[in-house]
């Protein structure tokens, strides 16, 4: 009978798999040798794989590329980055390199692209679409970028935004109008509290846009919370979206681009199936036909896609420090750290991420809960995308090498969420975090990018 954990995960997946193979009972994540970087760091330790980051840009291009080449579509793409993903110097510079445009979501987005502006990774042609809900700071900070030439898209979130802009702007503007999308019916709300509604969008640019020589509207902006896949629910808001487009189009000829926003789903399980390019191919098709059918020129196509660049390029790596039989049923290991300040997402929206262990491979496996060291209840992880249980090898105390455990593919919002560099529930500190990256060779490359957390920045934050 085979009951070794290898055997286990061999007979539920597809393993090896892209991203995930197995030597010597040990686990390698895009052909990293684990144990050797938790020999060399220890734990608990973020990781950060930057060259998947430029792999998923190539990914999407590839696939839009390819699905317009199939359609015959006319119209441009345009990858953008959703910087609220991850804000992280090394995260946008790996983007940058790679030739994609930003989008941004908060007045202080500005200053990183100052800066990025001076470093050189950033050109006046390098798109900037600012979303968001805009107090004024922000407003503010979108002129200067407009007025020193900046190649910057505001998308209008209301209609009284675009008052501060005819004040204050001194150049010709693009600018986009974000459609205020209908939610999922299951639901609590049914619309976004984002963008401008459907029936008022064309009024609004009769009333207020067409004919003012300061403004251009260049760009739709559609997005739906639960993001891109193959439903009913998201081929209907595109319709939807696509009819609005076209009404513009009659009256407004300069309209020539439609974001279709992020939501592009990463793989969260061993398990998990996609058809990326199903998907944008019919996508495409569907905008395709629709033109044709109206008679309109097909949009250029941005996209802007923060989880999906920046999210499989992550993993968090912890240490078993004990294993707790609480009763006849349940057994508990405890990490070296905490879900709730590490993985808020396990804990706030009940995100799974892929779970496996680094090393012992070798091992029989049992069911386990996992709990994190905080003394709060809801520290726990107990629950596979695939399977509402947990399998892990099995814990032996006596163990010269510890069981090590990683989460896979947490590179999207856990840093910002988890408030890095503050302070977290029960003074958990920020574990330390490595960039793995590759030579010119091919042969990796380490560097830490941030210690441990200190108790000293802690006591500074908290005024002792």
């Amino acid at each position: 009978m085979k009951t070794k954990y290898i055997d286990l995960i061999q007979q539920t997946f597809n393993f090896p798999q892209e991203g995930f193979r197995v030597e010597d009972n040990q686990l390698y994540f895009n052909d990293i040798p684990l144990m050797d970087i938790i020999k060399q760091y220890g734990t608990p330790l973020k990781i950060s794989y930057l060259p998947k980051i430029a792999s998923q840009i190539e990914k999407a291009r590839k696939m839009f590329k390819v699905a317009m080449a199939k359609s015959d579509y006319k119209g441009t793409y345009t990858y953008c980055y959703c910087t609220k993903s991850s804000h992280f110097s090394f995260v946008l510079e790996e983007v940058l390199k790679n030739g994609a445009n930003i989008e941004t979501s908060s007045a202080f987005d500005i200053p990183i692209v100052k800066e990025l502006c001076k470093k050189g990774l950033i050109t006046k042609d390098t798109y900037i679409v600012c979303n968001g809900y805009k107090r004024e700071n922000y407003q503010q900070e979108v002129v200067q970028l407009i007025n020193d030439g900046f190649n910057v898209i505001p998308v209008l979130d209301h209609k009284g935004e675009l008052d501060y802009y005819k004040k204050n702007v001194k150049t010709k503007t693009k600018i986009g109008i974000r459609i205020a999308s209908e939610e999922e019916p299951s639901f609590e709300f049914y619309t976004s509290r984002l963008g401008i509604r459907y029936k008022e969008i064309v009024d609004f640019y009769k009333e207020k846009i067409k004919g003012d020589p300061k403004f251009e509207l260049k760009m739709l902006h559609f997005f739906i919370n639960t993001g891109v896949k193959d439903s009913i629910y998201y081929w209907t808001e595109l319709a939807k979206c696509l009819n609005v487009y076209a009404d513009l189009k009659k009256i407004c000829p300069e309209l020539d681009s439609l974001n279709i926003g992020g939501g592009m789903p990463i793989r969260t399980s061993l398990g998990f199936e996609f058809d990326y390019e199903y998907i944008i191919e019919e996508i495409i098709s569907q905008i395709k036909s629709f033109c044709k059918q109206h008679k309109i020129k097909e949009p250029n196509i941005f996209t802007e896609f923060g989880s999906f660049t920046v999210g499989e390029s992550g993993a968090a790596i912890y240490s078993i420090l004990d294993q707790k039989n609480q009763n006849d049923r349940e057994k508990w290991y405890m990490i070296d750290s905490s879900f709730i300040t590490t993985l808020p997402d396990t804990w706030g929206i009940n995100q799974r991420f892929i779970l496996l262990a680094i090393n012992h491979w070798n091992r029989e496996y049992q069911r386990v809960n996992v709990g994190g060291v905080t003394c709060d209840s809801m520290d726990f992880y107990n629950t596979e995308a695939h399977a509402n249980q947990v399998f892990l090898p099995k814990y032996n105390k006596d163990d010269e090498e510890p069981l090590y455990i990683g989460f896979f593919h947490t590179g999207a919002y856990q840093e910002s969420l988890g408030g890095y560099g503050g302070i977290q529930h029960c003074l958990v500190p920020a574990p330390k975090h490595v960039l793995i990256t590759r030579d010119e060779n091919g042969d990796v490359v380490t560097k830490l990018f941030a210690k441990e957390q200190s108790y000293k920045s802690m006591l500074k934050i908290l005024g002792y």
